[in-house]
């Protein structure tokens, strides 16, 4: 045909589908505007018929042009899950063959590409098509030696049909993307550009399906073998899904409404990339001349990879994938010969109801199959869509895998990101989501990552029901608006999301529910198997290549060695200060357990109720700038407090865990976790809540509402002094300090600005030390595990009479099992939880307790051999300025990131620092000889005598002149374990004193204090012999790796170990001592 033909006709083919697309557009932007104005009852019967005319007229046209179009129908009639169902009930009239094309031509292209005719190539040829497709028709034959076949025949001139629709799709996306700037597909339209030309050549199919089969066969099982089994139909599978619904039941529900509209637009924009890859040809990609052997390539090698050797195995092992692919007999571009199989369509239920088949089971093991593929192999069939398989008819009914004309290889480290993004999101773990995105090449525009969790979740969201489904796309329409902008889309995501969709349109059709995270975890583990958790004894890299600072912290590496090899250790930092200097810091491991980039000295640890301990430092430094006073009663500062008997309650009571709140706001475990992380709505409840027993008799651990408690005097303390350090309030109406407060609460100072303003600025700790991370600090998170066999033994413990009734053992085996997941979500992470919510290096702690043990005087600069230098972060990151996309409609674009306008819980992407408290007299004078040392680049010495440790020089000043002085007051060791003038407002014998858990020698005396947290990090210093130490970990368990650590440290000093990390007695193994007493405050 002359090339005026071909352009005169695509032109018509065009014209038809741009003046449908805009009837259709225009039809329900009309109704749209119009249900405004009319009763819901007649609005939901207006757009039923309005999806009915639509479907039709799609249908009709679809019908009309076949090629790309058809494919396109069949894709949309498989998504029952997200469109209406007068569509899926029209367009699964598509799955039908098609009309033939004569048989003149079926047997010339034979001729043409294997050189001989039908006659002298097979003993018997059927005339009748099992089935006609958009792109081949499918027949069954003998061939001479008697095998029994089917022959898929290309049809002629597809390619420039194609090549003229896709240049329609490609308008359809551009047009959808300008009308609506948040629907905008063009990466992944793109992707298939690249991939979609495979498909046309049949060699390139014939081999994927062996190389399939081989991988399976070299790495998972070989089964017995089987019976010949006939086949039924062939090309009529590569059709789109069927569903059974006469019009109402399934097949998307009945969301007859306005969100229905982009719903639909969106999905048949998905639908026009998706079907791409089913289509397209290389002529429109630019990539004319595909290999002659491509296609024959594609099914052995599927064949190969999914080890199909045609045998069975009842007793097949997790990871093993049973489902069968036709051999292939021969190929060229445009013919391909397979053996012949006798399978039940996907779609014909009643055959598959009346053999027995388990759907659920076809399902889940088709789900099995991909995922093999993708995470083991490697090599993916890009087109799963129903027509794709069949089942077996006999016992045990095996799904049958068709057609590998459209597959993508993807490089070893590509498998790795998408194993660690699927990991990530079955895990909850925001931190190697995003670290997944940047190795793969996905840059995402936004400010507030946890969108990302989000954005990744709905692939692997757990299949339901179609009206499910259809409610479950309606919501995600609502909110994408709202998404992220992606600034670049790899193309290998592209597929393997389709991939996906699919999958999951599959499932939904089927009716069967599958757990992705369940199922596909075991491939995507294996892949990243010889990365995750690699132990010291595999990685030569396990501990961080610092330094050594000092002969101690030589052999403290070993202990860590050792404990890495026990599998005791994930990431951990160690860091200890004696005498005013650093003689310990060390990272080692990896920062999760999907997550192998190793621990550094500034990776940021969530550290639980470790976190008090510097609560109660802001609390303390309040009252040591005259803000406060440890007798006030709470309500006299916090009107809205002093309700429900809290009236009597002072602030030592809370620092003391005598105020009788133990378990207020317990019960948002229950309630709703997330509660936790709004800051406001905890300190409203935390000020209606009603103690359980009179302020000052019985010290019950306080593990939640003690950070609420002190966060709500710190802010409203802070607050307080426009009204002469809140005295005046007193004199205040109820309703006039309710209008004052609300407004200081909104203007005045916020908790991070105190904690900043009190300890992060004066150490020079800047983004290390947090409660509640900003925006910005994500790549230097550590994500949470849990030492599984630790926590087993939780039966073991007695109950502890010092802890509350809702945080006793048997109730902390229920919250291990949630903490991980929970604290691993980015909104929980920068929630304002002043109890257990602290993120922050083990150098930055042992040097907030280093300050701490000589009455609050920093220490000099850290060690300049620990690298990064501390301090040399950012504590607030800066964001650019805002971004805005290209015009749309003529108009400027808002702020691509609206997040970034918002406020991460007290923090702004660019914090205004309030005024400093005007503080008291700062010229203490030193006493003794402190800091006698001072780090430098030399090496030599020993730690445990009086010559300057490893790495560190004498210092020719005894104390720096200009010496910051956190706090003032010359008895604040007294007042932080509650001694001496103190000792009146701690409970007698108590483990705490004001905020601290304090640490006693034989003669009853406290000589040191600190706080350790819910899974073994810990942070506490030892006033007479002026050490500190700090320990940050994520794999929890109940502290056998820090009770270790701190012995040996202990022992090496020659300090007194505290018996918080003691071993209770001398002939109970370790082990078992670590169960006796754990570490869970």
């Amino acid at each position: 045909m002359s090339l005026w033909y071909w352009y005169t006709a695509g032109s018509r083919r065009r014209a038809k589908v741009f003046t449908l697309a805009l009837i259709i557009y225009i039809d329900y932007k009309a109704l749209q505007k119009r249900e405004k104005f009319i009763k819901k009852s007649k609005s939901d019967a207006l757009w039923k018929k309005a999806h009915e005319r639509n479907a039709k007229r799609v249908f009709n046209l679809m019908v009309e042009l076949e090629g790309l179009w058809v494919k396109l129908g069949q894709y949309l009639s498989s998504r029952a899950d997200v469109l209406p169902s007068a569509f899926i009930s029209n367009l699964k009239q598509l799955q039908d063959s098609l009309p033939p094309r004569p048989l003149e031509e079926v047997c010339h292209t034979i001729e043409k590409e294997l050189g001989k005719s039908t006659k002298e190539l097979f003993l018997d040829f059927d005339e009748n098509p099992l089935a006609t497709a958009s792109i081949a028709q499918v027949h069954r034959a003998t061939l001479i030696d008697g095998q029994k076949v089917v022959v898929k025949v290309q049809h002629e001139d597809i390619k420039k049909i194609i090549l003229e629709d896709l240049k329609d799709a490609k308008s359809i996306v551009d047009w959808i993307a300008w009308a609506e700037p948040q629907y905008n597909f063009s990466p992944m339209i793109d992707e298939w550009c690249k991939e979609a030309p495979k498909e046309l050549d049949f060699n390139h199919e014939a081999d994927n399906k062996c190389e399939f089969w081989l991988g399976l066969d070299e790495g998972i099982g070989i089964w017995e073998s089987y019976q010949e089994l006939e086949i039924t139909m062939m090309e009529s599978n590569h059709w789109g899904m069927r569903i059974i619904d006469g019009g109402g039941g399934k097949g998307g529900g009945s969301s007859n409404d306005g969100g229905n509209l982009m719903v639909t637009l969106v999905t048949v924009v998905k639908a026009v990339w998706y079907s791409i890859g089913s289509s397209a040809m290389a002529a429109s990609c630019g990539e004319i001349g595909c290999r002659t052997d491509e296609n024959s390539e594609n099914t052995r090698t599927v064949s190969k990879n999914l080890g199909c050797t045609n045998k069975y195995d009842s007793n097949k092992l997790i990871n093993q994938v049973d489902v069968l692919i036709p051999e292939v007999i021969q190929s060229t571009e445009k013919v391909l010969i397979l053996e012949y199989m006798d399978g039940i369509r996907l779609n014909d239920f009643e055959s598959l109801e009346a053999c027995g088949a388990n759907k659920q089971k076809i399902v889940e093991e088709i789900t099995r199959a991909f995922a093999h593929q993708i995470y083991v192999d490697g090599f993916f069939n890009g087109d799963p869509h129903p027509g794709n398989f069949l089942v077996s008819k006999e016992p045990p009914h095996r799904p049958i895998l068709l057609d590998f004309g459209l597959t993508k290889r993807i490089s070893s480290s590509m498998k790795q990101s998408l194993a660690k993004m699927f990991l990530a999101t079955a895990e909850g773990d925001h931190v190697a989501l995003l670290s997944s995105f940047s190795e793969m090449g996905l840059k995402l525009r936004l400010d507030f990552p946890e969108q990302a969790m989000d954005f990744i979740s709905v692939l692997f969201r757990t299949s339901t029901s179609a009206s499910e489904a259809a409610e479950y796309a309606k919501s995600l329409g609502e909110q994408r608006a709202r998404n992220m902008k992606i600034d670049a889309f790899p193309g290998d995501m592209v597929i393997f999301s389709r991939v996906i969709g699919l999958l999951r349109g599959l499932s939904t059709t089927l009716d069967a529910r599958i757990v992705y995270h369940d199922i596909m975890r075991p491939f995507a583990e294996s892949v990243l198997q010889e990365k995750i958790a690699k132990g010291p004894s595999e990685n030569a890299q396990w501990i961080n290549d610092t330094p050594v600072h000092s002969d101690v912290e030589a052999k403290l590496r070993q202990i860590l060695v050792e404990l890495g090899n026990d599998d005791k250790i994930l990431g951990i930092q160690v860091c200890a200060y004696k005498d005013g200097e650093v003689i310990i810091d060390t990272a080692a491991g990896v920062l999760g357990r999907y997550d192998p980039r190793p621990v550094q000295p500034d990776s940021l640890f969530p550290v639980f109720s470790v976190t008090k301990g510097i609560t109660a430092g802001m609390l303390h430094w309040l009252v040591d700038k005259g803000k406060l006073n440890l007798n006030e009663n709470i309500a006299d500062i916090w009107p809205e407090f002093g309700t429900n008997g809290k009236n009597l309650i002072k602030v030592h009571h809370v620092l003391n865990h005598t105020s009788g709140l133990q378990n207020a706001l317990a019960n948002l475990r229950e309630e709703n976790p997330l509660l936790m992380a709004d800051w406001d709505e905890c300190l409203k409840r935390i000020a209606m809540s009603a103690p359980e027993t009179e302020p000052g008799q019985e010290q019950l651990y306080h593990y939640l509402s003690f950070g609420w408690l002190c966060g709500g005097i710190i802010e409203v303390q802070s607050h307080a002094q426009v009204f002469e350090h809140g005295r005046t309030m007193k004199l205040m109406s109820a309703f006039v300090f309710e209008v004052l407060y609300d407004w200081n609460h909104a203007s005045g100072k916020k908790f991070q600005e105190i904690l900043e303003e009190a300890i992060v600025r004066p150490l020079n700790i800047g983004g290390e030390l947090y409660v509640g991370i900003p925006p910005g600090v994500e790549s230097r998170l550590a994500s949470l595990t849990v030492d599984k066999e630790d926590f087993s033994k939780l039966s073991k413990i007695a109950s502890r009479p010092e802890l509350p009734s809702t945080f006793q053992p048997e109730n902390i085996s229920q919250l291990v099992t949630v903490v991980p997941a929970l604290f691993n979500m980015l909104n929980v992470r920068r929630a304002i939880i002043p109890s257990a919510n602290g993120h922050c290096s083990a150098r930055a702690l042992a040097r907030y307790y280093a300050a701490l043990v000589d009455g609050g005087l920093v220490p000099p600069p850290h060690s300049s051999l620990s690298k990064p230098p501390l301090g040399t972060h950012p504590h607030i990151p800066k964001f650019p300025s805002e971004i805005t996309s290209k015009k749309q409609k003529g108009k400027k674009s808002k702020a691509v990131g609206s997040a970034s306008k918002k406020k991460g819980n007290g923090y702004e992407l660019k914090m205004n620092h309030s005024k400093d408290f005007k503080d008291g007299d700062n010229g203490r004078e030193s006493n003794g000889d402190v800091y006698t040392r001072l780090a430098n680049d030399s090496t030599g010495g020993s730690s445990s005598d009086a010559s300057p440790p490893k790495g560190f020089a004498a210092s020719e000043n005894s104390r720096q002149n200009n010496a910051i002085e956190i706090f003032n007051n010359p008895r604040i060791h007294d007042e932080f374990m509650g001694v001496g003038e103190y000792r009146n407002l701690v409970l007698p014998n108590g483990k705490f004193g004001l905020g601290f858990r304090r640490f006693s020698s034989s003669d009853g005396s406290f000589y040191g204090f600190g706080h350790s947290g819910l899974g073994g990090s810990t942070g506490f210093c030892d006033i007479k012999n002026r050490f500190a130490i700090a320990v940050t970990l994520n794999k929890m368990s109940f502290g056998t790796a820090t009770r270790r650590i701190i012995q040996f440290v202990c022992s090496e000093l020659n300090v007194p170990l505290p018996d918080e990390f003691s071993v209770l007695n001398e002939t109970v193994p370790d082990e078992e001592s670590s169960i006796l007493r754990p570490m869970i405050n």
